[in-house]
């Protein structure tokens, strides 16, 4: 078991070393883009289902709150947090207008969305990249193994090299901390 969990923690390291090399330039673009929007007054959607709408959840929370540095709160929402507008929302209009609904109700031109599925195919979250797309919406996708259908959908990819869940919201997570990281000490700190 010993050597189970090393192999677990190094398929892990290296999947994510790999992301980094592949997607280094990108996370700084969408890092400025971001940090941008927020500072034209704009704000962030994040949404996913299961593991990915707590990953949603959590990044929201940091912008929401803080990172690591003391700053003004940054307007983000997770949109599988209302747990009325997830029950109202799926018993009236059906589990698959989850998020588009959502996004037309919050979302504006200028803003971002960040689509979370490790699939790329969640019918929700594509419905919800198909709303932000229709309002103006910047849209950024976090997903695994081939992208599916949401990597061809966004203006931005973040497509994880491996088709295990957890090792894809492994990544994830770590990318929605290193755009933290840089939107706070980077973008936000040095105003243009």
């Amino acid at each position: 078991m010993k050597e189970f969990a090393i192999k677990a923690f190094d398929d892990s390291a290296e999947i994510k070393r790999r992301f980094a090399r592949d997607h280094a330039d990108r996370i700084v673009q969408v890092a400025q883009l971001i940090g941008g929007a927020f500072q034209a007054g704009h704000k962030v959607l994040l949404f996913g289902n299961g593991g990915s709408s707590t990953d949603a959840a959590h990044i929201a929370a940091e912008f929401v709150g803080r990172y690591k540095r003391e700053r003004a709160p940054l307007p983000a929402i997770a949109l599988a947090t209302d747990i009325a507008a997830i029950t109202c929302i799926a018993n009236d209009y059906g589990f698959e207008e989850l998020f588009a609904r959502q996004v037309q109700a919050h979302g504006q031109r200028g803003d971002v969305a960040i689509a979370i599925s490790t699939s790329g195919n969640s019918p929700n979250v594509l419905k919800g990249v198909e709303a932000a797309k229709a309002l103006g919406l910047t849209t950024i996708a976090w997903t695994g193994g081939t992208g599916g259908k949401l990597a061809d959908m966004v203006d931005y990819a973040f497509v994880v090299p491996s088709t295990l869940t957890a090792r894809i919201q492994e990544s994830h997570i770590t990318l929605g901390h290193v755009l933290c990281e840089l939107i706070e000490d980077h973008v936000l700190a040095n105003p243009a």
